[in-house]
């Protein structure tokens, strides 16, 4: 997980993130849309036959004014009430239908888009992961598309709508009377200048409320995940205070937001309330003097004032559809990430299938002439590793020893397609790796990591995760194999959830049900970094015990520290500055590496940090 300090791509290099048009920005949203556009494209004239009868709503006045009215007609006035009472029911009809219109299919584009952001990210290489804060991705999955979901079923209908209405607004207010609906069309010569200087400084601030809340949420959810931590060593006052930090920022963001919507909003409002003000004292002169009726002056206000919620609608219309811009700027960023399955190449036409049994010379796991350096790496830094060449011969079990940040997890990572070496190549049984669709790579090659990961399930799910179509006699075997039964004594068995990363366990534990989820698939490869360290003398002898009928028949490497875990291994290599500088076995290389003998003897003359 990276680190709150950390930014997504723009943000890291300090360069503000590129800027589309708000218009460009949406379109992108088509494709999830085009499903449920008969609906969405159907709703639009309802909501306009809807707002257009709120425009009837006049005519009918003028003429109750101008005839049953001044006739002093009863029935008349109570005809032109009844039209008034259907207008309005059939105009909140209408708006009804339009949002029953909207509602689900636009419920169900959100959930793809959802879906699909997860599916792209469990796709995407672990190099992304390191650069992008979780919490800056739980805002796209979250917040971004609830924006999104709002703006395609409000504003993207209603800016058309409103935008129909007004102008038809505006064309019967000049056929009612020019010279009063003149004084109504001159605010909006400044109205349309005022929301293009509006739209780029909301655009701005609407991005930055929106980065800073991924920010947040990376803060709670470290705090969260990493309780033990701040409890222990008594953060939470340290803690407290960068929370606070950040949320003072996104506080004063949104206030710069806010003030930005107050002033559009209030010009947006003034000035079509001052040219109704001014319309309606030239009105009641005309009257006055004759030139006009009074039906007619009723309908004319009426209609402007009907006028008044879509002319003012368009100053939060604009800044919800500048929101939306963003997010989808936001979400098309983790999209448009190229997926790590992109890489595959495929496999040669009439390429023979690889028998398990085959020529020791060729079959195994060989690495040839691997070099690997990370993404972010300075240019003029060495590779993690340079021309790795090694042969674990089929079914025999190869332990990679090596001084703290010699590349050990590295190269483990490279099997199974965590990560791509920059030369060199990769094969199992002599295919290319990069030639065989990730699912199969990864049906044929298990892994177990030192820092195991569980998820929020039970014991048994997280451990058939290693296979699929494992059944209950192989979930059984697992568990005997990595000396796992201490899973049969939780209070439901392998059916007891385990909680968040399976904190409910102890570190040993976990291992063990890592462990286990490797071994359950019956992989023809495993790789297992250092899977024994966290446990205990007595524990760590049982699991070896049972692991060793598993290294019978497979082929696997093993990161290994200790000489306990180097002793399951038919052969050793040692890899030393990003090579392998010897491969033997475990007496060989005790009486022909210094190297190898101070490893062993626990004492590392050579400190190093940690790559990965």
């Amino acid at each position: 997980m990276a680190t709150t300090s950390e930014r997504p791509r723009d943000q890291e290099s300090g360069a503000a993130p590129r800027r589309r048009s708000a218009t460009r920005s949406l379109l992108r949203l088509w494709p999830y849309v085009r499903p449920v556009r008969a609906r969405l494209f159907t709703a639009v004239p309802v909501a306009i036959v809807a707002s257009c009868l709120g425009l009837a709503i006049p005519l009918v006045l003028k003429w109750m004014v101008d005839g049953p009215v001044a006739d002093r007609d009863p029935g008349g006035v109570w005809l032109g009430g009844a039209l008034l009472l259907a207008l309005g029911v059939a105009e909140a009809g209408l708006f009804g239908v339009r949002r029953w219109l909207v509602a689900r299919p636009l419920a169900s584009v959100e959930a793809e888009m959802r879906a699909g952001l997860y599916r792209h990210l469990q796709r995407l290489p672990l190099s992304f992961h390191d650069r992008w804060a979780s919490g800056q991705l739980l805002s796209r999955a979250t917040t971004d598309l609830m924006l999104l979901r709002m703006f395609l079923a409000f504003p993207l209908t209603f800016l058309v709508v409103n935008g129909v209405t007004v102008l038809a607004g505006f064309a019967l207010l000049l056929s009612q009377e020019w010279t009063l609906g003149l004084v109504l069309v001159i605010p909006a010569v400044p109205l349309v200048i005022l929301c293009s200087y509006f739209e780029k400084r909301y655009s701005t601030v609407a991005r930055a409320v929106q980065d800073q809340t991924g920010d947040l949420t990376t803060v709670v959810e470290e705090g969260v995940l990493g309780v033990r931590i701040v409890k222990g060593f008594s953060r939470h006052r340290s803690q407290a205070r960068a929370f606070r930090a950040l949320s003072k920022g996104v506080r004063s963001t949104e206030l710069r937001k806010a003030g930005l919507l107050a002033a559009i909003w209030a010009l947006i409002m003034t000035l079509p309330e001052l040219a109704i003000g001014a319309a309606l004292m030239l009105g009641t002169v005309q009257v006055a003097d004759g030139e006009l009726s009074a039906g007619t002056l009723v309908a004319f206000l009426s209609t402007a004032l009907t006028l008044r919620w879509p002319v003012e609608s368009f100053g939060f219309l604009l800044a919800m559809s500048q929101d939306a811009a963003t997010a989808t700027d936001r979400y098309f960023e983790v999209m448009d990430e190229v997926p790590a399955a992109a890489g595959d190449r495929p496999a040669p036409a009439g390429a023979p299938v690889v028998p398990r049994q085959r020529d020791q010379s060729r079959g195994g796991l060989r690495f040839e002439g691997v070099e690997f350096r990370f993404a972010d790496a300075p240019a003029d830094a060495p590779p993690v590793l340079r021309g790795v060449d090694l042969h674990i011969r089929p079914g025999e079990t190869m332990a990679l020893v090596g001084a703290t940040g010699s590349g050990k997890t590295t190269l483990t990572a490279l099997v199974p397609r965590l990560q791509e070496p920059a030369r060199g190549r990769i094969t199992l049984d002599g295919r290319d790796i990069t030639a065989l669709p990730r699912e199969e790579l990864r049906a044929l090659v298990a892994v177990a990591f030192e820092e195991p990961t569980l998820f929020s399930a039970t014991a048994g799910e997280n451990v058939l995760m290693g296979a699929d179509g494992a059944d209950r006699a192989d979930l059984l075997r697992a568990l005997e194999v990595a000396q796992a039964g201490f899973v049969h004594a939780l209070p439901e068995g392998d059916r007891t959830q385990v909680g968040e990363q399976g904190l409910s366990l102890s570190g040993g534990q976990r291992q063990r049900l890592a462990l286990a989820r490797a071994v359950v698939g019956r992989p023809r490869f495993l790789v297992l970094d250092d899977p024994l360290s966290a446990l205990d003398v007595h524990t760590e002898a049982l699991v070896e015990a049972a692991l060793r009928q598993v290294l019978a028949t497979t082929t696997a490497l093993v990161v290994a520290h200790r000489p306990s875990t180097v002793l399951l291994a038919d052969r050793v290599a040692l890899l030393s500055g990003g090579r392998i500088a010897a491969v033997g076995t475990h007496q060989q290389l005790l009486r022909d590496s210094a190297e190898y003998r101070r490893l062993m003897s626990g004492d590392e003359s050579e400190e190093g940090e940690e790559h990965r």
